[in-house]
């Protein structure tokens, strides 16, 4: 499978080493779309890969399947073309908790006819969250997300702090830049509106810690990952790249688990 990734940032890099630099014969990047291709020129020696700065032309290079990697931004910008034309892996979910827009791509990938990957992310169980909300037997969803203080709020504090206490819709629109699992959470379960989330600032922590518990008719479940940052950049989460590749990956196997 030959990936096209948009973007050239820490989750790119990260993706560029596993799958060209690891030489994986199953999956290989192809094609980086950047803005400016000076800047990561040196990216075509050292991983035997193009670079584009036109969207078509980067589309058109033999491609199976693209990986954006960049911002919302982008997603906005781009999205609506690339899938038109080819199956997506979406990073920068942020983007679909924008009502019109989510309305939008769903009617592009039905008309042509392609899929919108959205990888788990910095959290996991969503397979289970999925499935019991395909039959409708999920009735809760509740997010607890604690950080490190320094990194919610802009004055020093001595305990841990609830800084929002409401639906999944109203935190995105509070904090659009530490949603995605939560966005993740509502897009697999029962909605946006219907997703509880609470944010606490802790000046204890050095790491994000994510709390999700689910409760319907199968029972009830729960799940507590705490995250360590990627190795190269502080401040991704090192699951959130892991996940793209087990997606990639599970694209391409014959039997598919979950």
């Amino acid at each position: 499978m030959k990936i096209g990734i948009i973007g050239a940032g820490a989750i790119a890099t990260y993706l560029f080493d596993e799958l060209n630099g690891k030489r994986n014969e199953k999956i290989t990047v192809m094609s980086v779309f950047v803005r400016n291709d000076e800047k990561y020129e040196y990216l075509e020696g050292k991983y035997d890969l193009k670079l584009f700065t036109e969207i078509e032309k980067f589309l058109e290079s033999g491609i199976d399947v693209v990986v954006e990697a960049a911002n919302v931004e982008a997603v906005r910008n781009l999205l609506p073309t690339v899938l038109k034309q080819k199956e997506t892996v979406l990073i920068s979910i942020g983007a679909l908790a924008e009502e019109d827009f989510l309305n939008e791509i769903k009617t592009i990938a039905d008309t042509f006819n392609r899929k919108l990957y959205v990888p788990s992310g910095a959290i996991g169980g969503l397979d289970l969250i999925q499935n019991t909300s395909a039959v409708g037997i999920l009735n809760e969803a509740t997010l607890i997300t604690r950080k490190p203080a320094n990194t919610l709020v802009d004055k020093p504090i001595d305990e841990s702090t609830v800084i929002f206490d409401g639906k999944a819709r109203d935190a995105i629109k509070k904090y659009p830049r530490n949603m995605n699992v939560s966005i993740a959470l509502a897009l697999a379960g029962i909605g946006f509106d219907q997703t509880k989330v609470t944010f606490i600032a802790d000046p204890t922590i050095s790491k994000n810690i994510h709390s999700l518990e689910v409760v319907g008719e199968f029972g009830k479940a729960t799940f507590t990952i705490t995250n360590e940052p990627l190795p190269t950049n502080p401040n991704t989460s090192y699951l959130a790249a892991v996940s793209i590749i087990g997606m990639l990956k599970k694209m391409i196997k014959p039997m598919q688990i979950g």
